[in-house]
């Protein structure tokens, strides 16, 4: 999320701090590991408003039907380059659920927007990198 290990480590330490602090709101039975990456990510949405950087958003035009894929082995850097290449908003969505492995639901309580929304950002954002990947799917 940071593309810097330093900062990795001080959004880590700053997550768990605030786990800690906040340990008696967690409801025991429920998913810590979807409400420790609630906390994670409010933590570097904070982070980024305080250094005034905001993510941008774009119009798709002319997002049409999904290119097949293709039996080519992507480079590893094309691949991440075009991860980093998407929007802020796109990026969190598509890193929760094809990283992470998080449920649909996971990722709406993570990102607080309704699960539409994130199904939409998943799309988008995987038509984004198919396109900046020249048209092979990740």
């Amino acid at each position: 999320m940071t593309r810097n290990a330093h900062d990795a480590e001080d959004l880590v330490q700053e997550t768990l701090l605030r786990a800690y602090r906040a340990f008696d709101g967690y409801t025991s039975g429920t998913n810590i590991r979807a409400w420790l990456y609630t906390i994670l990510y409010r933590v570097r949405t904070d982070a980024l408003r305080r250094h005034g950087r905001t993510p941008n958003t774009i119009e798709l035009v002319g997002d049409g039907p999904a290119v097949a894929a293709t039996q080519e082995r992507l480079d590893a850097d094309a691949l991440e380059q075009a991860l980093w290449g998407l929007p802020e908003a796109f990026r969190a969505a598509v890193v929760l659920r094809d990283i992470q492995d998080f449920s649909y639901t996971e990722i709406a309580e993570i990102l607080d927007v309704p699960v539409g929304t994130v199904m939409s950002r998943i799309h988008r954002g995987r038509a984004l990198m198919r396109r900046a990947l020249g048209g092979r799917r990740p």
